[in-house]
């Protein structure tokens, strides 16, 4: 049987369809096309994923028609249907051949490969090879933004444009407007044995019955038109001879019936039928009208918002013999409760069963993870034993979750119907997923489920499995996947050599989080509860306890400044309360030489500092760094994490370690260094090496050379070598980020409120038109000025700045601010009239700054 369905759910595996009257279908992954199963099967003789294959998640989406052919109807155990499909075009256009294609035809097809012009298209057709050209797929491909090219196995909407050579070629198109406006018409000589569902018709109404409408289209085919897909807005206003546009929904293989929908969704190829907000499903309407009965089939509803539902002859009461069908008159109220969505029928599904209405789970999305749920067992299979919760849901308890302990027989301990109370493990609606256990020890706790490892708090106590015991230690899952390792020294408060004799697979544990690191899913756990963790109390912390707590390189935290010293800050890690020590060098405050100075002036003591990277972990102190670009490296992985990954011709991001005669030492991330001798420092001849570099200043560098027997690395720092292709982005970044720090260290003053001399400064910025007073004129010809602008500050401006202005100490003049040193209180100004003329914006996008040397970042 050939029928039109609607996407409803996307999983790996499999397509769930939404059929007409209010029906369901599944279409596995193998009954795709020819082209997609074939890659299916080469991926799974090679044993790795191919780049090519797409999952079905990326090419389909909830929502799409889809034509369908039943494959197989199966009975389940439970007595319900399951009805299996199949959208491959050979199956679903079985009944054309090369010479019933004619043009304006609307098939189904799917990429078969990607060509350098267009598109090869399987439209199950024998012998005939169709073809998609790229201009005829570039609207569709826009308007779906599934990437920007069709995908191997991806369904289409085609249109014939065009037959060649008896059928053997055909060109196609899937133009949207084209296959919206596309119909089926005599000339294209659709027979009883091939005509399809999904075309679209004009069709003249013959009768008009109660439960729908006969009507005749294509001049001799007649079909059906059921009440739930006439259009709800004409409802019973259909007259004999009317002619109307339907769409065939279903034609039945032995009886040829052929049914059809007036309904608007369905009457333009390509398009979608409406959907329920997700929010409705499941909530229970205490007020729905009786719009229409039909004693064979059901009732129609209004919702309390407008739309329609329809509920089942069984969901109309509790049995069939409590039914009263007095009680379904038109205009008639009744509780309900939706409990799906038609998504052929543009309809809900209702129920007016008291046991549905006030049932607490009614879907997967009512579960969450850690809930107790009663079930009844269902199966028994090697994997574990599955559950039913509800008679759409049922879960799966694997085999190590069948007891508290490991059992080698579950059919002596459980039966077939037996009542069960479970706990969820795991849950997944997308997937329809869900995992149970049955351990005691975990239904019964009454310790937090932790879930998620953002929940994982040092000094949480929790229940666990342990999954694997090894000489390390044991690994504990917990809900959802999470997962934690308990160190061998934290196994017992006495020495344990061998873990494995001691515990066992499956065994309940009750554990306490030592530390975690929710963005690396890590999680370091302990069996000592009566110790407490080092984390816990303040009181008990000192700096000589810190380093029991460890920190990646790379890991971002946010730090509290505790003392200024000459060199750098001390301060505390705010995510371990607090009590762990660590230090910023003043080099590593910035990328910038002098804006790390500026910071560590701004800076006092009970500042909060966001995102600081750990630089090392060794020795003495963790140390930490601001530096965005070492930052913006470790992140994106540019970086070498030991001797053995460098390779000539590598450009890394590092920072001076020590400038000597000969050259600069330069290091890496994870202490990594390599050497850039004189002849490679610049580009420019280099006399004395400290007048380009300094300690601690972040440079990028080009590996040369490397020498693996003495493990020494030869770097360059010549711009023209260290440079990316696209030059000038890299030095907007690095302006952007320079002046974002400035505005940093402006807002660190401001906040201070400190004395006006501090204030001045923030205020005054590289562009700004100041009024002055000229107060002197030095001996080399520069003049000072003051002003209530600059009250505190010494104002310069240079003898080439004053311009050809000549001017007397204590006249006022208008001046343009050119650069603030904040450390020294010093504003540099120009009198020069061209300057002064430019905008304050072009002033500024014209300054590059004196503190930048060349290789810097």
């Amino acid at each position: 049987m050939l029928l039109l369905g609607c996407i409803k759910e996307v999983s790996d595996y499999e397509l769930v369809i939404s059929l007409p009257n209010g029906l369901s279908g599944f279409v596995p992954v193998t009954q795709i096309s020819d082209a997609y199963s074939k890659m299916l099967s080469k991926e799974v003789a090679q044993g790795e994923l191919l780049e090519d294959l797409n999952s079905l998640s990326e090419m389909y989406s909830p929502g799409t028609l889809v034509r369908c052919i039943v494959t197989s109807v199966e009975k389940s155990a439970d007595g319900r249907r399951s009805i299996k499909l199949s959208i491959d075009p050979k199956k679903v256009n079985k009944g054309l051949n090369a010479l019933a294609l004619a043009s304006g035809m609307l098939l189904s097809g799917f990429v078969a490969s990607v060509e350098d012009h267009g598109y090869l298209i399987d439209i199950g057709v024998s012998g005939t090879h169709a073809f998609l050209p790229r201009q005829k797929a570039q609207n569709y491909i826009k308007a779906v933004k599934k990437g920007p090219d069709l995908k191997i196995g991806q369904n289409l909407n085609c249109v014939i444009v065009e037959v060649k050579n008896e059928g053997r070629v055909v060109r196609l198109s899937i133009d949207r407007s084209e296959v919206a406006a596309s119909i089926a018409t005599e000339q294209q000589n659709w027979t009883l044995s091939n005509l399809l569902p999904g075309l679209v018709v004009k069709a003249q109404v013959r009768k008009v019955a109660p439960f729908g409408i006969k009507v005749r289209f294509l001049s001799t085919f007649t079909g059906i038109v059921d009440f739930m897909h006439m259009d709800p807005e004409k409802s019973m206003n259909y007259s004999p001879d009317q002619v109307v546009r339907a769409c065939i929904l279903s034609v039945h293989p032995t009886s040829k019936v052929v049914r059809l929908t007036l309904r608007q969704a369905f009457l333009h190829p390509g398009g979608s039928p409406n959907q329920l907000s997700s929010g409705r499903m499941g909530a229970v309407v205490e007020e729905s009208t009786v719009k229409a009965f039909y004693k064979q089939f059901g009732a129609i509803f209004e919702l309390d918002d407008g739309t329609l539902a329809f509920a089942r002859l069984k969901h109309l009461s509790k049995t069939r013999k409590s039914f009263k069908p007095g009680a379904f008159k038109t205009g008639c109220k009744h509780k309900c409760r939706i409990i799906d969505y038609s998504l052929m029928d543009e309809m809900c599904i209702v129920s007016l069963k008291y046991q549905i209405i006030e049932a607490p789970i009614l879907q997967y999305q009512d579960i969450h993870t850690g809930d107790v749920v009663q079930g009844k067992v269902f199966a028994l299979k090697p994997i574990g034993m599955q559950v039913k919760v509800t008679d759409g849901i049922k879960g799966l308890v694997p085999s190590m979750h069948l007891a508290d302990v490991i059992l080698k027989q579950p059919e002596k301990k459980y039966s077939i119907g037996d009542e069960v109370k479970c706990r969820v493990l795991e849950c997944s609606p997308a997937g329809r997923r869900l995992i149970l256990t049955l351990k005691k020890s975990l239904v019964q706790s009454k310790l937090p489920v932790l879930c998620n490892y953002e929940d994982a708090k040092p000094g949480l106590i929790t229940h666990g499995v342990v999954v694997c015991a090894r000489e390390f230690g044991c690994i504990v899952k917990f809900y959802n996947d999470v997962k934690g390792l308990v160190p061998k020294n934290e196994l017992s408060s006495e020495p344990i050599s061998c873990p494995d004799k001691v515990f066992q697979e499956g065994q309940v544990v009750k554990v306490m989080v030592l530390k975690c690191e929710p963005q690396q899913e890590r999680l370091l756990l302990s069996f000592r509860l009566s110790s407490k963790p080092a984390l816990e109390g303040k009181k008990e912390c000192t700096p000589e306890k810190n380093q029991e707590v460890k920190y990646q390189i790379g890991e971002m935290v946010d730090v509290k400044v505790l003392k200024k010293k000459d060199n750098g800050l001390e301060v505390s890690i705010l995510e371990d309360e607090g009590n762990v020590i660590a230090w910023i060098p003043t080099v590593h405050l910035s990328d910038f030489v002098s804006t790390c100075k500026l910071l560590w002036h701004c800076l006092q003591e009970g500042d909060v500092l966001p995102r600081v990277m750990c630089l090392s972990d060794k020795g003495e102190r963790i140390i930490l760094s601001r530096k965005a670009a070492v930052i913006s490296a470790l992140q994106e992985e540019q970086v070498v994490r030991n001797f053995s990954e460098i390779q000539p011709g590598m450009v890394l991001t590092g920072y001076v370690k020590n400038v000597m005669p000969f050259g600069v030492f330069v290091e890496f991330p994870f202490g990594v260094t390599g050497l850039a001798p004189k002849v490679s420092m610049s580009d420019k001849f280099v006399t004395d090496t400290k007048d380009h570099f300094v300690v601690g200043q972040t440079v990028i560098a080009k590996v040369m050379s490397i020498d693996e027997e003495k493990q020494r690395v030869l770097l360059s720092l010549k711009v023209s070598e260290c440079s990316s292709g696209d030059s000038a982005a890299e030095s907007f970044a690095l302006l952007n980020q320079y002046f974002k720090e400035i505005k940093e260290i402006r807002n660190l003053l401001r906040r201070k409120g400190e004395p006006s001399m501090a204030s001045s400064l923030c205020e005054l910025v590289p562009g700004k038109e100041l009024q002055l007073v000229m107060q002197n004129v030095t001996e080399d010809g520069s003049a000072q000025f003051g002003g209530s602008c600059v009250t505190g500050l010494t104002v310069t401006a240079t003898r080439y700045h004053l311009g050809d202005k000549n001017i007397v100490p204590g006249e006022q003049t208008k001046a343009l601010v050119l650069h603030v040193d904040a450390l020294s209180s010093k504003v540099y100004v120009s009198l020069r009239e061209e300057l002064l003329k430019q905008k304050s914006k072009q002033v500024c996008s014209q300054r590059t700054p004196s503190t930048l040397p060349s290789c810097s970042t």
